[in-house]
């Protein structure tokens, strides 16, 4: 379960501080897909880096399955992620000197290895229909293929959380509607928990539970 309680975060500047969230709870189980709206500049992305331990909160906490990754060290926290959560980012940041094999295999690469990562990368690939496509670099992939890529490589490590941040927002859309169905139909079959922040409503539409972030509080979505 993913769970965060009143979470909120300022971040210092000349006239005092600036808040940008304020005692925001959410509770994520396992299998449930959360997605989340609002407003260019509210705090939808400083939300999603709080829960997956890339920023530390202001105040408040998070756990994720019984862990507070701010209790621990930079080397823990940094193995837990690892281990523990996948990302997939609006421009899906993938390496351009590695082909989509290796781009999928590289967040192994900071921890021991746990099971046949190879195979399932290459069956990771297949899955979302870029078995042709092992040894291609990401400049001769289309961008629905790119961010393809990039969810393969965020499951690589099984993770029970998986975090997006607009996976389908610089999609034309037949890419985007692409990219959502196999999102989803990865998410159902590895039963993750699944996070998403987006300005699309169609996507929206299509999770479990919807909030909105306006005002520096997140609400349900009517």
């Amino acid at each position: 379960m993913l769970t965060a309680s009143h979470l909120s975060k300022s971040y210092p500047t000349a006239r005092g501080p600036l808040a940008i969230l304020e005692d925001v709870s959410l509770n994520v189980d396992r299998g449930e897909s959360v997605a989340i709206m609002g407003p260019s500049g509210c705090g939808k992305s400083t939300l999603l880096y709080l829960l997956g331990a890339l920023d530390a909160p202001t105040a408040g906490t998070v756990t994720i399955d019984g862990t507070d990754p701010y209790t621990l060290n930079d080397r823990e926290q940094a193995r837990f992620r690892g281990r523990a959560i996948g990302f997939v980012f609006q421009d899906h940041l993938l390496l351009p000197q590695l082909s989509a094999l290796e781009n999928v295999l590289a967040p192994t690469l900071a921890g021991p290895a746990d099971g046949d990562l190879p195979a399932r990368a290459r069956q990771l690939l297949a899955g979302v229909g870029l078995e042709s496509r092992l040894d291609h670099r990401p400049g001769e992939l289309s961008g629905g293929e790119r961010q393809r890529v990039a969810i393969a490589r965020a499951l690589v490590r099984q993770p029970s959380l998986l975090l997006c941040d607009e996976p389908t927002g610089n999609l034309d859309r037949t890419s985007a509607e692409g990219v959502a169905d196999l999102l989803l139909a990865l998410h159902r079959d590895q039963k993750t928990m699944l996070v998403t922040v987006t300005h699309s409503p169609a996507l929206a539409a299509r999770f479990s539970r919807r909030y909105e972030l306006n005002d520096r509080r997140l609400q349900p979505a009517p």
